[in-house]
């Protein structure tokens, strides 16, 4: 039996989750092979920190039931990037293909998706959301937070202490966990202040992991070291 994403965030300290590049066997060998808790992958998405076009479930079936099949961790999902890209049949085979939980913008989420069975929700916000509208969602069903909070043009710069205290207050105004991907080139040495700050897991994209096996196993087994010495 496969973990649950809110096993790992309870049990955790800070959980250590990667976001693919690509839906590829290899990259998803290298990240366990460092030690990650939790695997997201995407569909239907056009990407903007890797800058690649990810498919329909139909073209990553095989991959995902040998990555499903080898991995114990939590398996995450972006099932589409837009709110027509989302459909009902393609979020059943989600489930059937033995993903634990999606992540989609609040924006992009058809409400139909909070009220499905056998899969976690998670759900991310943009810097355009007002804190002031979040609050209590653990009732509505919902797992964690996923705090897409820095504009666009900004990926790949340095983590500031403006973005820390963004993340704190975030933290202090939901009732579930928050999670921060790595939209800034968030660096090992981040990881205490982000762990001070409240924040349940860390989201190693792109920026930080880079495209290669290489890449990805270097920047998770750094990222796994910091962690475990929280």
């Amino acid at each position: 039996m496969s973990a649950s994403l809110k096993h790992a965030l309870e049990k955790n300290k800070l959980t250590l989750i990667v976001s693919l590049p690509e839906n590829r066997w290899d990259l998803a060998q290298a990240a366990m092979q460092a030690g990650v808790d939790a695997i997201k992958l995407h569909v239907n998405v056009d990407h903007r920190a890797s800058g690649n076009h990810f498919g329909s479930v139909h073209d990553y079936k095989e991959v995902f039931r040998r990555i499903r099949g080898e991995f114990s961790g939590p398996l995450g999902i972006v099932p589409g990037g837009s709110f027509d890209q989302i459909k009902r049949d393609e979020m059943d085979q989600i489930i059937d293909l033995g993903f634990n939980f999606f992540s989609v913008y609040a924006h992009h989420q058809p409400s139909w998706m909070v009220e499905l069975d056998s899969i976690e929700k998670t759900f991310a916000i943009t810097n355009e959301y007002p804190f002031s509208q979040l609050g209590k969602v653990k009732h509505l069903g919902i797992s964690a937070l996923e705090a897409s909070i820095i504009p666009g043009e900004e990926y790949g710069s340095p983590l500031t202490f403006k973005d820390i205290l963004a993340y704190n207050a975030l933290v202090q105004q939901v009732d579930v966990p928050v999670l921060v991907p790595s939209q800034r080139k968030i660096e090992t040495f981040d990881v205490p202040l982000l762990y001070r700050a409240g924040v349940k897991a860390i989201m190693l994209g792109a920026i930080v992991v880079g495209h290669t096996e290489e890449s990805i196993k270097a920047a998770i087994s750094s990222f796994r070291e910091a962690i475990d010495s929280l």
